[in-house]
C-alpha cells in the first residue's frame, strides 16, 4: 500500500490577516454594498468614488484585524468575526433590520421561545457560505512560526501602512462618503464586523456603569389619597394592560379599512372607551421602550444618567398592591421588586403549549394572582400590569388560536420573505384582532367584579410589515418609519371608579385627540391610581383636567 502524505499550507500570519480582511469587505458585506448600490443618488456615482469607498473599508479591516487577530486568539477570533457577519448578514438581507446597540440588546435578552421564532431553514445558506465553510477553512490553517521581534516588527509595518492607506481612501471617499451617510444614517450600522463590535462595546460600557450606579429612589412622598378602610373586594383596580408590537395603522379602531376591533368597537361607540390616535413609543423595541414607559423620564431625557426607580416602585410606595403577570420575554427588571408571575412555565393544555400562552392566559391567572396579594395593601387598591405576547413576529401565525383565525391564508413561514405580503397582513392582523379580543375580556371580567376599575392598554412599539422592503422593527429611532413609533392607547374606566374618583371619560374624548406618548404613561397612572407626589407631573396627566380640582 502506498501512503499519500497531503501537505498542509503554512501561510505567514500576515497574509491570512490579509485573505480575512478581503472576505469581510466583500462577502462580509453584501447587506452594506447591496444597499449603497440602490441609493438613487448613487445611481451615477463614478467607478473611482465606488473603489475608494471600497478601499477605505478594506484599509480599515487591515488595521482592525492586524491589532486583533493575534497569536492563539487568531482562530478563535476569525471564526467569531465571520459568525457574526453571517449572522447579522442574513437577518439585514432578510428583515432589512440594522445592527445597532438597541438590536444587540434585544438579541441578548431574547428567551427560547422568540429564538425558535427566528430560526428558519433560510439561514442554512449564509451559515454554510458565511460561516461554515470560511470557518472551517480558516481554522485549518497554519501560520509560518516567527520569532517574536520579527513579527512584531512585520505586524508593526502592517498596521501603519494600513493607517496611511486609510488615511488616503478616506480623503478620497470623504465627499461622496460623508453625504451618503448623513443622508442615510442606517447605513454606518449596517458594515460588518463594526456594528457588532461597537454595539457590544457600547452596551458593555453600559452595563459596567449600570452595576456601579446605586438604586436612586423616586416618588419618596407618595401617599395614596383615595378611601380607605375599605374590604380588598371594594378597592380599586387598575389594569396596565401593554400590548406587544401593535401598530396603530392596524387598529380597526383607528379607523383601518379591516375590521380588527370588532369587540371594543362598540364601547367605544357608546362611549365607554376612549382610543387615543396619536400617541409615540419611546423606542422601536421592548428592550428600550419597556423601561422608558414606566420611567419617571422621558425619551428625549438621559435615562442611563441614573438607575432610577420606577412607577411600580412608587404605586408600592404608596401602599397599593402592585403585581406584574408577564407572557413575553420578561420586564426587563422593571418588575424585580413586585410580586411578579410568568407564564412561561405553566402547562394550562387550553392556552399554552410548547413553552408558549395565548394571551388569554393573563386573564386566566389574574384572580389568582390577585388573592396572593397582601390583604391590606389589596384594601387600599391594586395595580396589575399584564404584559402580552401580543403581535411578536416574525412568527404572527403563533400568536393566535386557530377558532380565532379570521383572515386567511396567512403566513406560516418565520422567514417572511418568502411569503406574499398580503398573507403577512392577514397573520398580522389576526392579531390584532385577537389583541382586540383579551382586551374586551379583560372588561367584561372588571364589568362582573363590584369594585370600581380600569383598564389602561398601549402598545410598546410598532411593527413594519414590508413596506420600504423593511420588516419586523427595531430601527434606530431617528431614522424608524412612523409604522415602528404610532401605537395604539384605549383607556376604559367603569362608572363605579368615575363616580368615586370624579373622572369624566368624556372629557377625556375630547382629549383623545391630542398628541402624547409613553412619557405620559408614569404620570397618567399615577393620576388614576390617585396618588399624590412631587414625582408626578401634572401637565404629562392625561387625566389632568378630568377629575374634580384638576
Amino acid at each position: 500500500m502506498i501512503a499519500i502524505k497531503v501537505h498542509r499550507s503554512v501561510w505567514h500570519p500576515l497574509t491570512l490577516v490579509a485573505l480575512m480582511a478581503v472576505w469581510l469587505a466583500t462577502f462580509g458585506n453584501w447587506p452594506f454594498w447591496q444597499a449603497l448600490w440602490r441609493l438613487p443618488e448613487l445611481q451615477g456615482a463614478t467607478w473611482p468614488s465606488t473603489l475608494a469607498l471600497g478601499a477605505l473599508l478594506l484599509s480599515v479591516n487591515f488595521v482592525f484585524l492586524g491589532l486583533s487577530l493575534l497569536g492563539p486568539w487568531r482562530k478563535l477570533l476569525g471564526v467569531v468575526f465571520l459568525a457574526a457577519s453571517a449572522t447579522t448578514t442574513y437577518f439585514m438581507l432578510a428583515y432589512r433590520v440594522v445592527i445597532d446597540p438597541t438590536m444587540i440588546a434585544n438579541a441578548l435578552h431574547t428567551d427560547a421561545r422568540e429564538v425558535r421564532d427566528l430560526l428558519s431553514i433560510d439561514m442554512l445558506w449564509p451559515a454554510l457560505w458565511g460561516f461554515v465553510l470560511p470557518g472551517v477553512w480558516w481554522w485549518r490553517q497554519d501560520v509560518r512560526p516567527l520569532s517574536w521581534r520579527r513579527a512584531a516588527w512585520q505586524r508593526l509595518l502592517f498596521v501603519a501602512i494600513a493607517i496611511v492607506l486609510t488615511v488616503i481612501a478616506g480623503r478620497l471617499a470623504f465627499q461622496d462618503l460623508a453625504s451618503t451617510m448623513r443622508n442615510h444614517k442606517s447605513l454606518r450600522y449596517m458594515i460588518n464586523p463594526y456594528n457588532t463590535v461597537y454595539a457590544l462595546a457600547q452596551l458593555g460600557v453600559g452595563r459596567a456603569a449600570d452595576v456601579s450606579k446605586p438604586l436612586v429612589s423616586v416618588g419618596e412622598d407618595a401617599r395614596y389619597t383615595g378611601a380607605v378602610g375599605l374590604a380588598a373586594a371594594d378597592a380599586p383596580l387598575l389594569l396596565v394592560v401593554v400590548g406587544e408590537t401593535l401598530r396603530a395603522a392596524n387598529v380597526g379602531l383607528a379607523g383601518y379599512a379591516r375590521d380588527t376591533s370588532p369587540e371594543l368597537s362598540p364601547l367605544k361607540a357608546s362611549g365607554e372607551l376612549v382610543y387615543f390616535d396619536k400617541v409615540s413609543a419611546c423606542g422601536t423595541n421592548t428592550q428600550v421602550s419597556l423601561p422608558c414607559m414606566f420611567s419617571p423620564l422621558g425619551r428625549e431625557d438621559d435615562r442611563d444618567a441614573q438607575n432610577l426607580e420606577n412607577l411600580l416602585d412608587v404605586l408600592q410606595r404608596a401602599g397599593l398592591a402592585v403585581t406584574w403577570l408577564d407572557n413575553q420575554s420578561g420586564c426587563k427588571g422593571i418588575c424585580e421588586r413586585i410580586p411578579h408571575l410568568d407564564t412561561g412555565g405553566l402547562s394550562d393544555p387550553a392556552l399554552c403549549s410548547q413553552g408558549e400562552c395565548f394571551d388569554e392566559i393573563l386573564l386566566a391567572q389574574l384572580p389568582g394572582q390577585l388573592q396572593k396579594l397582601e390583604p391590606s395593601r389589596r384594601a387600599r387598591g391594586t395595580v396589575a400590569v399584564l404584559h402580552m405576547m401580543g403581535s411578536h413576529g416574525p412568527a404572527y401565525f403563533k400568536r393566535v388560536p386557530q377558532a380565532r383565525k379570521h383572515f386567511l391564508p396567512e403566513c406560516t413561514n418565520q422567514a417572511l420573505q418568502n411569503c406574499e405580503l398580503s398573507t403577512i397582513v392577514n397573520a398580522y392582523d389576526n392579531t390584532a384582532r385577537y389583541t382586540d379580543h383579551v382586551l374586551a375580556s379583560l372588561i367584561q371580567w372588571l364589568k362582573q367584579q363590584a369594585r370600581p376599575s380600569a383598564l389602561l392598554f398601549v402598545s410598546d412599539h410598532g411593527e413594519s410589515l414590508g413596506e420600504n422592503g423593511l420588516f419586523l422593527h427595531g430601527m434606530p429611532y431617528a431614522i424608524a418609519p412612523l409604522e415602528q413609533t404610532h401605537v395604539p392607547m384605549v383607556m376604559w374606566v367603569s362608572p363605579a371608579w368615575q363616580s368615586r374618583a370624579g373622572l369624566k371619560t368624556d372629557c377625556l374624548a375630547k382629549k383623545a385627540g391630542q398628541p402624547y406618548s409613553h412619557d405620559n404613561l408614569f404620570h397618567t397612572v399615577l393620576g388614576l391610581a390617585q396618588v399624590q407626589t412631587q414625582a408626578r407631573n401634572k401637565n404629562l396627566d392625561i387625566t389632568e383636567g378630568c377629575r374634580p380640582g384638576t
